[in-house]
């Protein structure tokens, strides 16, 4: 054990795998949620509702207070879900100041439409704190395939490349690979969108209109985000990659993603209020594809299956006409970004 300490902030599903991750790795590891009794839950038991199979070292500390769990860290990991990042950061203090910042959120916050890098930055600002250098590490993670140590790969971005380098020299265990790139608008990008693409894809598998269809939108998918990526700045290399492609490919199969399952029960009939009140988990497309849709109008970026799903989720339309319309657009030639 060395004498770095990470506290990971969020103790949900992809917070506690990194605690594990980061613990097994070497570092002394805590970790701290917004909710006391959800701390005092994982604290007694060690373990947690939301990711079967998890049992939490007792070696990583659960803190039960915001400033103490900052104190004295070497590093902070952020993998509290983007539309909270903001209200839940500001409880920190001004212990946050200088110290490198790693975040696993992936989205696009509605109002102000940042990345969670960004959220990160422009909360210590406004509250008088000198930020540390921001990462971004995402990627085709599972979370539910992580508590077994199945092989994955990430990416850690940054405008800090220094930054970057030390998560990947920092987590090192034998079932995840890191990569670094300093694409940070592409990457996080990336994993915003992909959950939005996720959500047309379960659309598909509810409404049993078969792989071809589904595969048509990760590929046409791919096509509206790496164009919205150029428009913003982005590499379009970055979204054939890891974060890229990777992460939109797990999302849009696995039956273990949220945004997909999520689709799947809208394009089977259910109502998205009625699966947001069974989940009891946060489906970080829905609210992010009103951010997407924001985005495409500021940068004129057409996007037709990413304005499909705002018009399910918010419009009313019923899936099976959103495929009808889409089907029936005017030909063109393929094009892929530009």
């Amino acid at each position: 054990m060395t004498d770095r300490i990470i506290t990971v902030i969020g103790d949900g599903q992809m917070g506690l795998v990194m605690a594990d991750a980061l613990h097994r790795s070497g570092a002394r590891t805590r970790v701290w949620g917004p909710f006391p009794e959800d701390l005092e839950s994982l604290s007694e038991s060690r373990q947690t509702a939301r990711l079967d199979g998890f049992s939490l070292s007792p070696e990583i500390e659960v803190v039960m207070d915001g400033p103490a769990a900052v104190d004295g860290a070497s590093m902070l990991v952020n993998a509290i879900p983007t539309q909270f990042i903001r209200r839940v950061w500001e409880q920190l203090g001004p212990g946050l100041s200088g110290i490198p910042i790693v975040s696993v959120a992936k989205g696009i916050e509605n109002q102000s439409l940042l990345r969670p890098t960004e959220i990160l930055q422009n909360t210590l600002a406004e509250g008088g704190i000198e930020a540390g250098p921001c990462c971004a590490l995402s990627g085709p993670t599972i979370a539910t395939e992580l508590v077994d140590h199945l092989p994955a790969v990430m990416v850690a971005a940054s405008d800090d490349q220094e930054a970057a380098k030390l998560i990947q020299s920092w987590l090192t265990v034998p079932w995840m690979r890191i990569y670094t790139n300093s694409d940070v608008i592409g990457v996080e990008l990336a994993g915003a969108t992909k959950n939005v693409i996720a959500l047309a894809a379960g659309m598909v598998d509810g409404l049993g209109a078969g792989d071809n269809a589904k595969s048509a939108v990760l590929a046409r998918g791919l096509s509206e985000i790496t164009s919205l990526g150029e428009a913003m700045g982005a590499r379009a290399e970055t979204f054939f990659g890891v974060a890229g492609v990777g992460d939109l490919a797990t999302t849009c199969f696995s039956p273990h993603g949220r945004n997909r399952t999520c689709g799947e029960a809208i394009g089977g009939g259910m109502t998205l209020e009625t699966f947001l009140e069974s989940s009891g988990f946060v489906i970080e497309g829905v609210a992010t594809t009103r951010s997407i849709v924001a985005l495409a109008d500021r940068h004129k970026i057409e996007m037709p299956i990413t304005r499909a799903i705002h018009a399910i989720l918010f419009e009313g339309l019923s899936p099976r006409e959103a495929i009808h319309e889409l089907m029936s657009r005017d030909p063109k030639a393929e094009s892929i970004g530009g």
